[in-house]
């Protein structure tokens, strides 16, 4: 199996299963033994036609007679591919990219015929490439949608609250991959020491441009197989989800619970802001995330870390007025980390709509876990306003023990005055999130 066979498999199971492309891609890429080199081609191939799916079909549907809703699965993602190659790579011939999507759609498809057909579409593909079809302008929510590959509904919900200009440069950020940023383990070593021990096992590190103890990493290859991982001197995490931990201010010795915690990353950078010292109680509703948890902490040798299996949902009397400090980092859409997730664009939006009560039950759960005169930290990684700020003005109304309170964090996010943050791919660099900052006074 080589990487377009790979890509074409892990694209076909993420369409016929739902479940999330990065999940499935890495299952598939162990199962395929492919080398680091052919695995990141996998990526590339499988992610950059998720990333632009409808403008790819925009284009294979004017060079079709057959509409692709007809195809069968794998000839879609089969000329999808092809596609991709041709307008997106440079490095791979337009001839080596028709004859792969040909030969995996005479190996992987049913009809007789669908190798032909594959091979018409993507030849008169090639023959436009360089006069390719015009998307209509007309409507600015259809334009930008087909043009970044994001559905209407979407793409409305962002036009909204940015306008078109920057709204643009959202979904184009959408498209890009998301760095990949390791939180140095303060309670092993520095970032320093860290940099020079990743640079020797031949990890290309640079220092995060407004984050302390935070790198950017590439060139990494397996990072489960470098030594400084399997000897927890760092974990993966976004910055924004490290400044949900910074804006909670967790102090050594405090008890800390974090309500929707796995895969524990804002557990871990609480504990070590902590310096080990004081209680993280660690929760998630499935059991098998707090095994995930349990492993996490134990690389990183965090013992007070203390991982547990609880709804959100569901109050516990034994810690009312129990904690110094909460996180609700709330079930949501996602909607904030499609560059890691490319796919979770494409979902069915109707389940959304019930989000932000599972949200606002959870909080207001939460809320009477916090002592008085306590924190508690609310946040998402999604960017819809009905998820974020609608839900803590909602919980402020219900609960006038709480006010939001003004905080600072780093680099370009800087003061926040209201006591709501929103951070954005295109603006900050980071997932998009939203953090706010609570204060039971009473």
């Amino acid at each position: 199996m080589d990487a377009r066979e790979a890509a074409l498999l892990a694209l076909n199971d993420c369409q016929r299963q739902g479940g999330w492309s990065d999940a499935i891609l890495k299952k598939q890429l162990a199962a395929a033994k492919l080398d680091s080199r052919d695995g990141a081609l996998a990526t590339q191939l499988c992610f950059g036609v998720l990333q632009n799916q409808l403008l790819l079909d925009f284009y294979l549907s004017h060079f079709s007679n057959l509409p692709l809703k007809r195809m069968e699965g794998r000839v879609v993602q089969a000329l999808r591919l092809g596609a991709y190659q041709m307008l997106f790579l440079d490095k791979i011939p337009h001839s080596a990219a028709v004859n792969a999507s040909v030969e995996l759609t005479r190996k992987h498809c049913k009809n007789s015929r669908a190798p032909g057909m594959v091979n018409g579409i993507l030849r008169n593909l090639e023959r436009s490439a360089d006069n390719l079809p015009s998307i209509p302008r007309g409507d600015p929510v259809r334009y930008l949608s087909t043009l970044y590959s994001h559905p209407e509904w979407l793409v409305g919900e962002f036009l909204t609250v940015l306008g078109s200009e920057e709204a643009a440069k959202l979904l184009a950020a959408n498209n890009s991959r998301a760095p990949i940023t390791a939180m140095v383990n303060t309670t092993r070593t520095t970032a320093r020491a860290l940099t020079a021990a990743l640079e020797g096992e031949g990890v290309q590190v640079e220092p995060h441009p407004w984050l302390d103890d935070c790198l950017t990493l590439s060139k990494t290859g397996n990072l489960e197989r470098l030594e400084a991982f399997q000897q927890g001197e760092f974990y993966i995490q976004d910055p924004a989800s490290k400044l949900a931990a910074l804006a909670l201010e967790p102090q050594p010795g405090m008890k800390v619970l974090d309500c929707c915690a796995a895969p524990g990353g804002k557990s871990f950078s609480c504990a070590i802001q902590m310096e080990g010292r004081g209680e993280v109680t660690s929760c998630d509703l499935h059991p098998h995330k707090k095994k995930l948890i349990q492993a996490g902490a134990g690389r990183l040798g965090l013992t007070n870390i203390f991982p547990m299996t609880a709804d959100g949902k569901v109050f516990r009397p034994q810690w009312e007025n129990a904690f110094d400090r909460v996180l609700v980092d709330a079930p949501c859409s996602g909607l904030g980390v499609i560059r890691k997730k490319p796919d979770i664009r494409y979902k069915d939006p109707a389940p959304l709509a019930g989000l932000p009560q599972v949200q606002q039950a959870i909080l207001d759960v939460a809320a009477r876990y916090v002592k008085p005169k306590g924190l508690l930290v609310y946040s998402t990684c999604t960017l819809l306003r009905r998820e974020n700020e609608e839900v803590v003005q909602a919980f402020l109304k219900d609960h006038p023990a709480y006010k939001a309170e003004a905080f600072t964090l780093p680099g370009p996010v800087g003061a926040v005055h209201r006591g709501m943050a929103t951070l954005w791919p295109h603006r900050q660099g980071t997932d998009g999130f939203f953090i706010s900052k609570l204060r039971k006074e009473e």
